[in-house]
């Protein structure tokens, strides 16, 4: 019996199915071992944790920053802000944007919970990201690539985001099909997901900085590649959006609470956890420095040696951006996405321990570690994943009981 008739339709290979089928295979079997990590995690937890002994999954899946979307689903947002003793502006809801919350509990009302419907959100989000990322990839770097890619955002070292109650899933999903968009220059779609996105985790304004040097890029290339006075204005409007979309927030909360830095201050409510006495004034690029210097006298190195490391770091990474030829293969708009992300984190953010998660929309990277072809390469970078992944599951949710817990 020939080969060909000894084949049946029912012992297809793997390659032959459909992509979005090998996609949720591998999406569903990085849950399974992420809900065991929790499982192991939560045997762990003990009387030190903040999650308490034995926490169940779903005490888990609700922690941390999950309460503040289920706060301002149930509660709303404050008109008067919250004060600290000495007088701060407080930590509040005004630091949580709406869409995952208030969308989290419209699907509640049907599953029983504000809490079910936020889970399963991130689950189906993330799914979603998964397939969408693939086909980001897919052109640039081949299908064997693009979905070792996707194995190794499902099971990266925050791939629990995609099962507790945090926006970031959602987010990653909408900003993907955004990058998508502009992939495939389908502008008129980003006028719907720009203000979704805006409204969903905050992030936008690196978006706007992406569209503007993505214009640039284009502008410059018009004797090589047209751009048509159409791209021009769809770039320029969008760019618009995303600008309005990006301070819409802050307005808003202003606009409720009568004091026009009522976003601001909540935000920098966070940085005085870290940083005592800091500055109830935003400066760009602030907190990089403070964190530098925090960070290495807290290991004992001193703030000059981590002043030096914060350059050396921005040099590291712009010429990776820059130069590294496995990330030059996935093309001009994830490289100018990814550099204006980090631009944008690098304005804004503090450093601490979040910023792990915090690096989590820049995850088209991982197409850069599954370009070289090497079967032990690929399997390393996943058991290097699901090492991670345990690590960050162990410490903030088994343990969580220090200052650099909390995820």
């Amino acid at each position: 019996m020939s080969t060909a008739t000894a084949t049946s339709p029912r012992a297809r290979s793997w390659q032959d199915w459909p992509v979005a089928a090998r996609i949720a295979v591998i999406y569903v079997a990085a849950r399974l071992v992420t809900t065991g990590f929790f499982l192991i995690a939560a045997a762990l937890s003990g009387p030190g944790s903040r999650h308490g002994v034995d926490p169940s999954l779903g005490q888990l899946a609700l922690g941390w920053d999950a309460q503040w979307y289920w706060f301002a689903a149930v509660s709303g947002y404050p008109s008067v802000l919250p004060l600290t003793p000495h007088g701060d502006v407080a930590e509040n809801a005004w630091a949580f944007l709406p869409v995952y919350s208030y969308l989290s509990a419209g699907l509640g009302t049907v599953l029983g919970s504000w809490g079910a419907g936020a889970v399963v959100i991130s689950l189906l989000s993330g799914f979603g990201a998964s397939v969408v990322l693939h086909g980001l990839l897919r052109d640039r770097i081949g299908d064997s690539a693009a979905l070792w890619a996707v194995t190794f955002f499902a099971c990266g070292p925050l791939a629990a985001l995609f099962q507790v109650g945090y926006a970031e899933s959602m987010f990653l999903f909408l900003l993907f099909l955004a990058l998508r968009c502009v992939q495939l220059r389908r502008w008129g779609w980003l006028y719907v997901l720009v203000p979704v996105i805006g409204f969903t985790r905050p992030g936008i304004l690196a978006f706007a900085l992406f569209l503007g040097l993505y214009g640039v890029y284009r502008f410059a290339r018009r004797r090589v590649e047209a751009f048509s006075l159409r791209e021009m204005a769809h770039l320029v409007g969008l760019g618009a959006v995303a600008v309005v979309a990006g301070f819409a927030w802050q307005v808003i909360a202003g606009v409720v609470t009568g004091d026009p830095r009522a976003y601001l201050a909540t935000e920098l409510a966070w940085r005085r956890n870290w940083i005592a006495g800091a500055s109830d004034q935003f400066v760009p690029v602030e907190g990089w420095i403070q964190g530098a210097g925090f960070w290495f006298t807290q290991w004992g190195l001193g703030p000059v040696a981590g002043f030096v490391a914060l350059v050396l770091l921005v040099l590291g990474v712009t010429a990776v951006l820059l130069f590294a030829p496995q990330v030059k293969r996935l093309g001009i708009e994830l490289r100018l996405w990814s550099a204006s992300y980090l631009v944008y984190l690098l304005l804004v953010f503090f450093p601490q321990s979040s910023i792990f998660r915090l690096l989590v929309p820049l995850s088209p990277l991982w197409g850069a570690l599954a370009v070289p072809p090497s079967r032990a390469w690929r399997i390393g970078v996943l058991a290097a994943c699901l090492l991670g992944q345990w690590w960050w599951i162990y410490n903030m949710y088994a343990l969580g009981n220090t200052f650099w817990q909390i995820p």
